[in-house]
């Protein structure tokens, strides 16, 4: 069933590319046959280093980084029951703070609030990519202080168990995106603070029984990692269909320029927005050469095939796991066996 639906968004991809690319063509011609006073496409450099870059967001990346190195280097022996960080735990780390900062402090935030393709992409990365990065960051002695927190260890002990965790991340990942939700979300920095972190640790929630090595913990492995995986896809497909299959815009904040207007503010400081008020920005059509709609359906196919990649990486990294045990039993079997015929041989001289 999986690999149907792989295939009919396949198709839908295809053929939204197709069709962006017949309007971007029909749209030259008739760019060509407007007089030179028509307003272009403007840049989203008009918005300035502030919104473009996050200076502010980056500075907490870094600080962030300087603490992790902190608190796993020089400040570890402080704590009982800690092992030195490894070079790949540092690797995950880093590289799931670089991707964080990319996705939500970089150009491609602002991106986000213009594209709801581009939205769709800081989600997948963000749930998908960064989350078990940080999970595979942390040395373990870390994870077990968090657990022992006497206020956490009942709360995460229920949310981290695979079924829960599986039903609570699908189900905040459909509820962010209806659209009434995500439209009133981006029109208040508050509720976007508090959706995008919790759908972010919804999302640690989900990848911790495949990914942790904490004695003690809930980990899945083999067949059962696999139809976890497997599920979480089937779960979340309700979503993305809704969002790929309609052929109207459905979101507010993507396709009215006066919600739009309001929701930029969450990247853009005010005074910034304020200052190019003589420019009559009405929405996003003055960014993008695509209708909204498209763009719309754009979104909810990426995320679909990013969220099967990802998905098929770790099915296989399980499979060659399982593979590589496999051989090692294999191995194993064969070296008694041969002792037991040198045995048999020895005993029969």
């Amino acid at each position: 069933m999986e690999i149907y639906l792989t295939q009919a968004f396949c198709y839908l991809f295809i053929n939204v590319i197709v069709r962006s690319l017949s309007y971007h063509a029909v749209s030259y011609i008739m760019d060509k046959d407007l007089s030179e006073g028509a307003m272009a496409m403007l840049p989203i450099s008009i918005f300035g280093f502030r919104a473009l870059w996050s200076p502010w967001f980056l500075l907490l990346i870094v600080v962030g980084i300087a603490f992790y190195f902190l608190l796993t280097m020089k400040w570890r022996h402080h704590f009982k029951d800690t092992e030195p960080v490894t070079p790949k735990q540092i690797s995950f780390f880093l590289m799931g703070m670089i991707l964080l900062y990319a996705v939500k402090g970089s150009p491609v935030d602002l991106l986000g609030h213009i594209l709801f393709a581009v939205h769709m992409v800081q989600m997948a990365f963000l749930l998908l990519v960064i989350a078990p990065f940080i999970i595979l960051g942390l040395p373990n002695w870390i994870w077990k202080k968090i657990f022992d927190v006497t206020i956490l260890n009942k709360i995460l002990g229920v949310l981290t168990k695979p079924l829960v965790a599986l039903v609570v991340f699908s189900f905040m990942f459909s509820l962010y995106h209806y659209p009434l939700i995500l439209d009133n979300v981006k029109l208040s920095p508050v509720l976007h603070t508090i959706f995008t972190v919790t759908l972010f640790i919804a999302a640690l929630f989900f990848w911790w029984p495949i990914t942790n090595s904490l004695n003690g913990q809930p980990k899945i492995v083999g067949l059962k990692k696999i139809g976890y995986v497997i599920l979480s896809a089937l779960l979340i497909t309700p979503a993305c269909a809704l969002i790929i299959f309609v052929d109207v815009p459905v979101y507010e904040t993507y396709s009215s320029g006066e919600a739009w207007l309001q929701a930029m503010a969450l990247c853009v400081p005010a005074n910034t927005l304020n200052s190019l008020a003589g420019l009559n920005i009405s929405g996003p059509e003055l960014f993008i050469n695509t209708p909204t709609v498209y763009d719309q359906q754009l979104g909810g196919i990426i995320m679909k095939v990013f969220q099967e990649i990802v998905y098929v990486v770790v099915i296989g990294t399980e499979f060659l796991r399982w593979h590589k045990d496999e051989q090692k039993n294999a191995d194993e079997i064969t070296r008694k066996d041969l002792l037991e015929r040198q045995k048999m041989y020895t005993h029969g001289l």
